[in-house]
């Protein structure tokens, strides 16, 4: 791996060991008068001149938010106490993001393991953004990453460049997406609707392979403060392959996502994925490819530099952010930084060794699935933890110091004036302890020539955003532009799936006064050739077509027979007449229906047990082929009007119907071939 940058801290290992003798000689120092008059006056116990031995402070750690099992270990490592959200837990290690709330109710002595305001580069979205910023001030330094749009602000930018390069191939992503959900690889993007919501880069299809397979580098960052900033990586990592040997993307194999993206949460669903932890699997640690590129007699030393490189321009291009957005969140930290953030940033090299930076991500996972999971994550974690040295900080004293504080603010009024001239940014002697416990973390930033190279990429311009406000907006009226074009052409798309207008040839009486329909205008922009067609306007009365009433007509005798055939009107009736909602005209209307019924039931109370209402019209006919009908009461008309009711009306019977009913002024008759308007 590349050497470990110099620093200008120096280190001190026995930093603490004077301070801690002082306090223990003050001890020893005490009076046995003193300590014999503090007891009792018994006499029983026996007096121990022996100083007392120094009490452990009781580090605790807040894991109500985190679902990883070995980091739980790793503080039951260092015998930190797991505690619940409402203590005064020393570490909030969570998996979310955090809130402005949290941060404004933290304490001095207390440190969270993410930065606000770091979702600038963890977002796929912002970090197009920034790093897209970035490039138009400084074109040459700002060069690692793939061409990015985020839509839908940038869709016509990215459907202009995509007919212009049509051989190059495209990827989507979800600005906030994760373990390879809802990527696509495509050659097109037409099928781009103006609502789509994500990122959309060129695809790097010739990218350095390993053994012909595609692979990518998950390097572990470390950033233990942000004023003033410090950066650390580790040397462990991992180096996740593909599962399919690596083909330029083509019409066959452009949805193989074994073959084109490198996620773990993908791969292993793979058949071939392979376990093997001695150098041959899909996932590997960075020590192996360290070696393997100097088994190709490449300066290994050299692209580790420029990986390096990569991943402090990437922070920096957030750092206005990150400063202020501390700066507001813990204006009296002066304990420890408040906060600190373990990145899992993805990389990958060019068939030129050029690193590319994919993606950052926020809260990278560390599932222990495969022992070489094991080795490099808790490694790594055990590492961090060292190096946060939960226990320099005194947090009853620091406790003490604040209830003093407000004690004073309330009783005169005023901050203190000790306090306020304390240099809250001066973490100087937690630095010493924090290199002196780095462990597998080499410090990148700052080094020794640090301000020389990257001083100028600090100064990112406070007007940067007015400055860009003229093409801004262009760029914005622009997009509304194409968007409203697109959706008028889905709507022009949609009318034509209307059935047109039948044309009636005009009448010389009416042809003159009738006047040519102007053809429409063409559109200026020459992206799309839209026609205009003659459609319907459901607003104006239409002509009436002689098949279609037909038509209409059947299928309403169709449905009325079908309604009465299957006793759904006695069941409404019924069922409106037992909730009390039935309107006294309808009562009147169907009362045939009452009828029935209390004639099924003196059936059935006289007859064998048999159905009581479904075979009801059998029954009738069978009482009334022999007699039995008048025996009990049921007249002739009352089967006839049943026979009648459940008889199918015939078409014209209908329409004669509802002319009389006076709701259609429609009527049709069997002798005439048109329909009459009355």
């Amino acid at each position: 791996m590349a050497c470990d940058s110099n620093t200008s801290i120096p280190i001190h290992e026995q930093s603490d060991s004077s301070t801690w003798t002082s306090d223990v000689e003050n001890i020893k120092t005490v009076k046995p008068q003193t300590v014999i008059s503090k007891l009792p006056p018994s006499g029983e116990k026996r007096v121990d001149n022996k100083s007392p031995k120094k009490r452990k402070k009781l580090i605790t750690v807040c894991l109500t938010h985190c679902r990883y099992e070995v980091i739980r270990k790793t503080a039951q490592k260092f015998s930190y106490k797991e505690v619940c959200d409402g203590e005064n837990w020393n570490l909030y290690w969570t998996d979310l993001s955090i809130t402005v709330e949290r941060c404004k109710e933290m304490k001095r002595f207390q440190k969270i393991n993410h930065f606000p305001g770091m979702l600038e580069i963890c977002r796929k979205d912002l970090l197009a953004r920034n790093l897209t910023r970035m490039q138009r001030m400084f074109p040459r330094d700002y060069n690692f990453f793939p061409k990015t749009w985020c839509f839908p602000a940038d869709l016509g930018d990215a459907i202009t460049y995509s007919k212009i390069r049509r051989n190059k191939t495209f990827i989507l992503k979800p600005d906030a997406g994760s373990q390879g959900r809802g990527i696509i690889i495509t050659k097109s993007l037409k099928d781009i609707r103006p609502c789509d919501r994500g990122i959309c880069q060129v695809y790097i299809s010739r990218p350095f392979l390993i053994d012909g397979y595609k692979f990518d580098l998950r390097v572990y960052t470390l950033i233990t403060s942000c004023e003033p900033l410090r950066i650390y990586i580790y040397n462990e990592g991992l180096v996740r392959f593909a599962t399919s040997q690596y083909k330029e993307p083509n019409g066959v194999n452009i949805t193989n996502v074994f073959m084109h993206l490198t996620n773990y949460a993908v791969n292993k669903h793979s058949r071939t994925y392979n376990q093997d932890i001695d150098g041959t699997g899909s996932k590997r640690k960075l020590s192996w490819f360290h070696n393997y590129l100097k088994s190709l007699k490449y300066d290994a030393n050299a692209i580790w530099y420029k990986i390096d490189d990569v991943i402090i321009k990437t922070v920096i291009s957030a750092y206005p952010v990150l400063k202020h957005s501390y700066a507001a969140c813990f204006p009296n930290h002066d304990v420890i930084p408040a906060c600190c953030e373990l990145l899992g940033i993805d990389i990958m090299l060019d068939k030129k060794m050029n690193p590319l930076i994919l993606e950052v991500n926020h809260s990278p996972s560390f599932h222990t699935d495969t022992p070489l999971d094991s080795e490099v994550k808790e490694g790594l974690l055990y590492d961090m933890f060292a190096m946060m040295n939960l226990d320099k900080c005194d947090k009853k004293r620091v406790m003490r110091e604040d209830r003093k504080r407000i004690r004073e603010r309330l009783l005169h009024g005023s901050k203190d004036k000790e306090y306020q001239g304390i240099d809250i940014r001066s973490f100087a002697d937690y630095f010493k302890n924090e290199v002196a416990n780095k462990g597998g973390f080499r410090l990148v930033y700052p080094a020794s020539n640090s301000d020389h190279i990257y001083g100028k990429f600090f100064d990112q311009g406070q007007t940067t955003l007015y400055s860009d406000t003229v093409s801004s907006r262009a760029r914005e009226a622009a997009q509304n532009a194409l968007r409203g074009e697109m959706v008028l052409r889905q709507k022009l798309e949609a009318s034509k799936r209307v059935s047109p207008v039948v044309k009636n040839e005009p009448t010389p009486q009416s042809s003159s006064t009738t006047k040519s329909i102007p053809k429409p205008r063409k559109l200026s922009t020459p992206t799309f050739h839209i026609s205009v067609t003659n459609t319907k306007n459901s607003f104006l009365p239409q002509q009436i077509i002689e098949a279609e009433e037909k038509d209409r007509l059947k299928r309403l005798a169709q449905r009325d027979y079908l309604l009465r055939s299957h006793g759904m009107l006695e069941h409404v009736y019924f069922s409106l007449k037992k909730n009390e909602v039935l309107r006294p005209q309808d009562d009147r209307k169907y009362a045939l229906f009452e009828k029935m019924r209390s004639a099924a039931q003196v059936i059935n109370s006289t007859s064998s047990p048999g159905p009581v209402i479904s075979d009801m019209l059998d029954g009738i006919q069978d009482l009334s082929s022999n007699g039995a009908g008048e025996s009990i009461g049921i007249k002739k008309d009352l089967i006839k009007e049943w026979s009648t009711l459940t008889k199918p009306t015939p078409m014209d019977a209908i329409y004669t119907e509802v002319d009389r009913s006076g709701k259609l002024n429609v009527k049709y008759s069997k002798y005439s071939s048109s329909v009459k308007l009355h």
